[in-house]
C-alpha cells in the first residue's frame, strides 16, 4: 500500500484479498444488525478505497500521459539530436576530405619546395662557377692589361725609333739631294740601278734597262719615270713604275690611277708588273700596295 497527497491507495490485489475476506466473513457468520452494519461499514469503506483506487489510477494515468508526453518530447529532441549529429557527421566528412585536400596541397608545396631547392642548390652551383669564371677572366683581364701596357711601351718605342729612322731617311734623302745637285744622281737613277738586281733575285725578271715614258691618254699626260720591257721564265713582262722618295698611301693611290690609265695603252705587250719605288715607305703605303698588287721596294733593300 502506498500513499499520496495523505490518502491510502488500495491496489487491485488488496482489493482482492479485501473482497474474499469478506465473502468468507459472510459466510460464517449469522447476519445480524450489527454484523450488517459492520459490513455496510465496510462495504462503505471498500467504496472508499476503491475510489481512492480509481483516482489513484487517474493520477497514475494523468502521470503516465506527461511522462508519454516527456518521451514523446525526448523523442524528438533525440531526433533532432541525430539529426544535428548527422549533420556533424557530414560536416566532419566534408573536414576531413578538405583536410585531405589540404593534406595532399601540402605535399604538392613540400614537393614545390625541394625542387625549388634543388634548383637554387644548382643556381649556386652556376653561380660558383660564374663567380670562378669571373675570377679567372679578371686574372686574364690583368694580364691583357699588362700585356697590353708592355705593347704599349713597345709602340712607344717603336714610334720613337720610326721617328729616328724618318728623320735619319730624312737626313738621307736632304744629302742625296745635295749629291744630286752635285752630281746630277737622283732617286730615279737609283731605281734604275737597283730595281733590276731586285726583279732578278725576287720575281725571275730580266729587265735590261728602266727609262721615264709619257703617255698621252685622251689629252692627257701622264708620265712614269720607270718604265721597262723584260722576260720572265720565257713570258713576257712590262715593268711600270714610280720612284718617289718618301711613299705614303696617298701616293700609292696616285699611281694606281695613273696605271689603270696606261694599261689599255700597254695591252697585249705582256704581264704588267707594278712597281714604287723609294727611300721611305710608310706602313699605310704597304698595305694599300698590297691590296693592289704594287710592289713596293725601299732603296735599302736588295
Amino acid at each position: 500500500m502506498s500513499t499520496e497527497g495523505g490518502t491510502a491507495a488500495i491496489t487491485p490485489e488488496l482489493y482482492k484479498t479485501i473482497t474474499a475476506v469478506v465473502d468468507e466473513r459472510v459466510k460464517g457468520i449469522k447476519a445480524t444488525r450489527e454484523d450488517f452494519d459492520r459490513l455496510q461499514a465496510l462495504i462503505a469503506e471498500l467504496i472508499a478505497a476503491q475510489r481512492e483506487l480509481a483516482e489513484a489510477q487517474t493520477r497514475t494515468e494523468e502521470r503516465i500521459g506527461r511522462i508519454e508526453l516527456i518521451i514523446e518530447r525526448l523523442a524528438e529532441a533525440q531526433q533532432r539530436t541525430e539529426e544535428r549529429i548527422g549533420r556533424l557527421e557530414n560536416a566532419m566528412e566534408r573536414l576531413a576530405e578538405a583536410q585531405q585536400r589540404t593534406e595532399e596541397r601540402i605535399g604538392r608545396l613540400e614537393n614545390a619546395m625541394e625542387r625549388l631547392a634543388e634548383a637554387q642548390q644548382r643556381t649556386e652551383e652556376r653561380i660558383g662557377r660564374l663567380e670562378n669564371a669571373m675570377e679567372r677572366l679578371a686574372e686574364a683581364q690583368q694580364r691583357t692589361e699588362e700585356r697590353v701596357d708592355r705593347l704599349e711601351n713597345a709602340m712607344e718605342r717603336l714610334a720613337e725609333a720610326q721617328q729616328r729612322t724618318e728623320e735619319a731617311v730624312a737626313h738621307l734623302a736632304r744629302e742625296v739631294g745635295k749629291l744630286r745637285e752635285d752630281i746630277g744622281f737622283g732617286l730615279e737613277d737609283v731605281a734604275k740601278v737597283v730595281l733590276p738586281g731586285y726583279l732578278e733575285r725576287h720575281l725571275h725578271i730580266l729587265v735590261d734597262d728602266l727609262e721615264r715614258r709619257f703617255f698621252t691618254i685622251d689629252g692627257e699626260e701622264i708620265e712614269l719615270n720607270l718604265y721597262g720591257e723584260g722576260k720572265k721564265e720565257g713570258k713576257d713582262i712590262v715593268i711600270l713604275g714610280e720612284a718617289k722618295s718618301r711613299i705614303y698611301e696617298r701616293e700609292v693611290r696616285k699611281f694606281i690611277r695613273d696605271v689603270s690609265k696606261v694599261l689599255p695603252v700597254v695591252k697585249g705587250k705582256g704581264e704588267v708588273v707594278k712597281v714604287m719605288f723609294g727611300y721611305l715607305v710608310h706602313p699605310s703605303a704597304t698595305k694599300q700596295g698590297e691590296a693592289h698588287d704594287v710592289l713596293i721596294v725601299a732603296s735599302y733593300q736588295r
